[in-house]
C-alpha cells in the first residue's frame, strides 16, 4: 500500500487554504495533560541538551522539558499569535508546508527536529522529510508523535483509513524513502491510565 503513495491519499476534506483554517488561534494543547507529560518524559531521553532545535508545524506548547536548557528553539508554525504564545521558542517562523514544503533554514542547522501531533496534515510528507533530513546535523534525531486526536477535515485520506499501528507504519515509511535516515523505531508510549489520550512516537536519526 505505502509504495504506491497515491495522489488521493493526501487529498483532504477541506481543500481550502490552509491559511484561512489555521487564521485563528488556537490556545490549547492538543492532547491531554498525561499525554503532554509522557511525551516530555521521552523528549527529555532523547533530545540532546545545550542544542539547537526545531519545533516543525509547533503551537503555543512544545513540552519540551522546562529543567533543561537549549541552544535554541525555532519553531515553525501558521500562527503568529500560537508562535508567540509559546516560551520555550526563541525565534518564530510563519509558514505554510502545504503551499511550500521546502523549510527556510540553510543545511545542517539543527540538532533534533520535534513534529508533535501534526504529521497527519502534511500533503507533502516525503518532500518535508527531506527538507528536515537536510536542515539537520549528521547523527541528530528526528521525533514524530501522534495521537488519536485531530482536525479530520485537515487530516489526509490515508490517515483516516488506518489504525494506530499502520500509521507508525506510515510515518516510518516517509522517514524510509526521504533517504535521509537512519533506522526508524515506533515506541507506544501511553500513559499508563484509563481514559487518557493514546500517544505513540516514530523516531529516527539522520544518517552520519
Amino acid at each position: 500500500m505505502f509504495n504506491q503513495m497515491k495522489a488521493e491519499y493526501f487529498h483532504r476534506i477541506d481543500e481550502t487554504d490552509d491559511a484561512i483554517f489555521y487564521g485563528q488561534p488556537r490556545l490549547v494543547k492538543h492532547i491531554d495533560d498525561s499525554a503532554c507529560v509522557a511525551l516530555t518524559n521521552y523528549f527529555r531521553m532523547v533530545l540532546p541538551a545545550d542544542s539547537d532545535l526545531l519545533d516543525l508545524m509547533s503551537s503555543c506548547f512544545s513540552h519540551l522539558p522546562e529543567e533543561l536548557s537549549y541552544k535554541s528553539v525555532t519553531g515553525l508554525g501558521m500562527n503568529k499569535v500560537e508562535l508567540d504564545g509559546n516560551p520555550q521558542l526563541t525565534s518564530r517562523v510563519v509558514h505554510n508546508l502545504t503551499n511550500d514544503p521546502t523549510l527556510p533554514f540553510d543545511d545542517h542547522t539543527f540538532d533534533g527536529c520535534v513534529v508533535t501531533v501534526s504529521v497527519q496534515y502534511l500533503v507533502n510528507p516525503v518532500v518535508v522529510f527531506q527538507e528536515i533530513g537536510r536542515v539537520l546535523r549528521p547523527r541528530s534525531p528526528c521525533i514524530i508523535s501522534f495521537s488519536n486526536r485531530c482536525f479530520p477535515t485537515k487530516a489526509v485520506a490515508v490517515w483516516h483509513n488506518l489504525d494506530d499501528q499502520d500509521r507508525a507504519k506510515l510515518v516510518g515509511h516517509y522517514f524510509v524513502v526521504s533517504k535521509k535516515f537512519g533506522p526508524y523505531e515506533v515506541l507506544n508510549i501511553s500513559p499508563k491510565h484509563d481514559k487518557t489520550d493514546p500517544l505513540f512516537v516514530v523516531c529516527a536519526k539522520t544518517a552520519p
